[in-house]
């Protein structure tokens, strides 16, 4: 009985051993709050400038908020649906104006997902090929204006970032 035990403890050991070295850490990068600051502001001073009320929400590669300007006079939905359009460019390294553009129907059960919409505005994040985070904008009339003012702030950031 003592041979199995001392059998089970080396191979416990052993294999606590082996999954101690196998995780290791792991390194990632995400935008920084004060460059988050920054995209939103170049992008919020863009929207001002065409007369457009919005909300600007920047996310972190993890999904989680580091920026929401909101301007004065800006509807009350643009919170939300900024931060939808910014965390569906997240979670799929893309435009949403791209996401817009998929076929159906294997569209429909994807846009069921919690925080998902197809609406233009959305644009991930990246440092190189590695996502950082993404931005959503919404109140401008049209879609295609929340990106235009997403992609000056990105455009402003963009050194920063390494791009």
């Amino acid at each position: 009985m003592h041979s199995f035990i001392r059998k089970i403890t080396t191979l416990a050991i052993g294999l606590t051993t082996s999954l101690a070295g196998a995780q290791g850490l792991v390194t990632e990068r995400s935008i920084s709050v004060n460059a988050a600051l920054e995209l939103a502001s170049a992008a919020l001073e863009r929207c001002r400038a065409d007369g457009y009320k919005v909300t600007i929400t920047v996310i972190n590669r993890h999904a989680r908020t580091s920026v929401v300007l909101s301007e004065d006079g800006a509807s009350p939905h643009t919170v939300e649906n900024s931060m939808r359009k910014a965390y569906t460019a997240l979670t799929t390294r893309t435009s949403t104006s791209e996401m817009s553009k998929r076929t159906q129907p294997g569209l429909a059960g994807f846009m069921l997902l919690d925080k998902i919409t197809p609406f233009e505005g959305g644009l991930p994040l990246f440092a190189g090929k590695e996502l950082v985070g993404a931005v959503g904008i919404s109140g401008a009339p049209g879609g295609e204006k929340d990106a235009a003012c997403a992609q000056v702030g990105i455009d402003k950031i963009a050194k920063g970032l390494g791009n």
